[in-house]
């Protein structure tokens, strides 16, 4: 058992995304067909640019729900996938428990257990415990998928993911807050700086609500912006 880096790799982006959300956005307004839109689009970057952020702005994200992403991450745990999974309008292939022998397991060190040396030797020692008994089971031939049963939130997983822009943006909006837990909010960070490096317009829309609203609307703010109420 070890501890690894969380990784993340954007492996399917559309190489013509602007062309795609800038014919989504002319179809709305034009009297031309979508396909004749995208058949002879001869504006240059910055014009379509203009179109698309004015349409976003407008709150028609419908025209983003077009560029679907997909990503593989590696190395994060059962607690941070639980709640990826929660999110809408993904879809998910996740190493299954069920039939990968989990001996040995990789797990995940939270930071602030981490930062304290007696409780993170009781951690490790209780995923040791674990690791043998798990071990012990499958040689008794329980199956995997019951054996499964004592493997903690900690345990290392691997996961692809698929999700629309729009979806991103809420995504990251959520999930890029100051109160979310640091692991996931350091995988979404690390999915929204792989798209930005594609797609840098995109970094204004690719942050926490609040720095999109100007103003926290949590029951619970962290402080960093004014409430909604003030």
């Amino acid at each position: 058992m070890a501890k690894k880096e969380l990784e993340v790799s954007l492996i399917g982006i559309p190489n013509n995304l602007l062309d795609v959300i800038y014919t989504a956005c002319r179809t709305c307004y034009s009297a031309d067909g979508a396909v004749e839109i995208f058949n002879n689009i001869t504006d240059d970057k910055e014009k379509k640019l203009a179109l698309i952020k004015r349409i976003i702005s407008s709150g028609h994200y419908s025209t983003i729900e077009h560029i679907q992403l997909t990503f593989a991450i590696n190395n994060i745990s059962r607690a941070a996938t639980h709640q990826l999974v929660r999110h809408r309008h993904m879809s998910f292939s996740q190493k299954s428990q069920r039939y990968v022998k989990e001996a040995d397991f990789d797990y995940i060190i939270p930071n602030a257990i981490q930062r304290q040396p007696e409780l993170l030797e009781k951690f490790e020692a209780f995923m040791q415990t674990t690791s043998k008994l798990y071990a012990e089971l499958v040689e008794a031939g329980i199956k995997k998928e019951d054996a499964r049963s004592i493997l903690p939130n900690a345990t290392a997983s691997s996961i692809v993911c698929s999700l629309n822009l729009r979806e991103l943006i809420h995504l990251a909006n959520l999930r890029l807050c100051t109160r979310a837990q640091l692991e996931i909010r350091t995988c979404v960070a690390k999915m929204c700086a792989l798209v930005i490096k594609q797609a840098p317009w995109l970094a204004e829309h690719l942050v926490a609500k609040c720095e999109r609203l100007g103003y926290c609307d949590e029951d619970n703010s962290c402080g960093k912006v004014a409430t909604k109420n003030g």
